[in-house]
């Protein structure tokens, strides 16, 4: 995956895990020639042709069968024989742009030991036109860290890497979150997402199985932890009628999401209104099927009925 002279500069190695993602997977391992040294493959069983494209790039292919994010991700840190210094965590729909990729190449070489944690500046990409109002950009996201001073979090949604034992720089460069597949896909996707953040809401309420409490200032980005802190705090707590209106507003308008365009308004009024609502209307959906139970295992294999994952750890 690397020109001549790169490996022993920059000494990356990129992770992806995958599903058929024929449509995108070429793209992003274009974007990583030149500053990748391995290319490990995490594949929950695809069907279609998204093994070969990684094999006819040089990548090592893992399968397992996916749980969730998180623990699909540890498993590829558990399972991996890491020879670089630094890991790089892509998904398989996001593009390091050559400025970025330049920027790695020139600096991560330079990077003092006290250095562990790389964040990126993630721009999404809605019907080919880049988000950049709303809150969107920059989304500012650690993506890169040393062997060992990395690891993920376990949760069912809305996972991070946290790296300890020193601090992080952010890179300046275009990365972006560029989705080919339609609108179909992309509601059936936040559906499914909705389904796990779900869980974690209720988790997060009744204890029901042990959470990761890991975010913070030191651990990841100042806008990740900021995020977090909102969104459990004060988001959460407050009746999803209320605040899924409230911050569809505080985003289109206060946040300039209407300057957009049309293809914004869908964006923010599916990802911030329609989405979160969709969220809060599953959690009192469980709530209310497990309202007559009292003992946590059977809470547990009810909401697993009904959501149709596994939750028994």
């Amino acid at each position: 995956m690397s020109q001549k002279g790169t490996i022993k500069n920059v000494s990356l190695t990129a992770i992806i895990l995958t599903y058929n993602e024929e449509l995108h997977l070429e793209r992003a391992l274009k974007s990583i020639t030149g500053i990748a040294e391995e290319v490990f493959i995490i594949d929950s069983f695809s069907t279609d042709r998204t093994i070969e494209i990684a094999l006819t790039y040089g990548a090592t292919v893992l399968q397992n069968k996916f749980k969730n994010q998180a623990q699909q991700f540890q498993w590829a840190l558990d399972n991996v024989s890491v020879r670089s210094t630094w890991i790089l965590r892509l998904d398989a729909d996001e593009i390091i742009e050559p400025d970025l990729s330049a920027e790695i190449y020139e600096k991560i070489p330079k990077l003092t030991d006290d250095i562990v944690g790389i964040n990126f500046k993630r721009k999404h990409i809605f019907m080919d036109r880049w988000v950049k109002y709303g809150g969107r950009y920059p989304l500012v996201m650690l993506r890169i860290w040393r062997k060992g001073y990395g690891r993920i979090e376990n949760r069912w949604m809305d996972e991070h890497i946290i790296i300890s034992g020193g601090k992080s720089i952010t890179f300046k460069g275009g990365f972006s979150d560029h989705n080919l597949n339609n609108l179909t896909f992309f509601i059936d996707k936040h559906n499914k997402y909705a389904t796990r953040e779900a869980i974690e809401i209720l988790n997060q309420r009744l204890n029901l199985f042990s959470r990761d409490h890991s975010v913070t200032v030191k651990s990841t980005s100042l806008q990740t932890a900021a995020k977090f802190f909102i969104k459990e705090k004060i988001y959460n707590p407050i009746p999803f009628t209320i605040s899924a209106t409230l911050y569809f507003i505080w985003r289109y308008i206060f946040q300039l999401g209407f300057l957009d365009g049309r293809s914004g308004l869908i964006y923010h009024f599916l990802q911030g209104f329609w989405y979160r609502f969709l969220v809060g209307a599953k959690v009192m959906e469980l709530e209310h099927s497990i309202s007559h139970l009292k003992d946590k295992k059977l809470i547990i294999e009810e909401i697993s009925r009904i959501t149709g994952h596994s939750l028994s750890e």
